[in-house]
């Protein structure tokens, strides 16, 4: 079972564990492609890219959405995440590596549910931020059903 954070220790300002990815590569791509079923050809076909006047191909958006999951995801279970949006904020090009960052940014309680709202940070290695998203009440201990 996973260990929760403990709601009264946390702070605004606290910031999660951090993810750093691999570099984005090709094969990266093909097997994002194959399991989300998105096979367009900006993300694939570097001919295709080259006729529209791109140098590259490029990563899907919703990858880097997916390694914004993962790292909530590592620091509470899913059941208790209660709202995740993202905002694409930049092209994510092959051969970089992300940092995916959060921090708590408010403390809360909603229908009874200890809640904090994070802010999270998918960027690049120069810190040209890709993906910024909102989760809205990770929920702590009782409510969760985690305890």
């Amino acid at each position: 079972m996973m260990t929760l954070p403990n709601f009264a220790a946390l702070s605004v300002g606290d910031e999660i564990p951090s993810l750093t990815t691999d570099p984005v590569s090709r094969l990266t791509l093909a097997l994002y492609a194959t399991g989300s079923g998105d096979h367009h050809p900006l993300h694939l076909d570097q001919d295709y890219v080259r006729s529209k006047g791109i140098d590259d191909v490029f990563a899907h958006g919703m990858l880097g959405m997916a390694y914004l999951g993962r790292v909530l995801t590592q620091w509470v279970p899913q059941e208790a995440i209660r709202s995740f949006g993202v905002r694409f904020t930049a092209i994510t090009h092959v051969g970089e590596r992300l940092v995916c960052t959060g921090k708590v940014v408010e403390k809360l309680e909603q229908g009874g549910e200890k809640c904090v709202r994070l802010e999270l940070t998918c960027a690049n290695e120069q810190g040209e931020a890709k993906h910024k998203a909102d989760c809205g009440g990770p929920v702590f201990f009782e409510s969760a059903g985690c305890a």
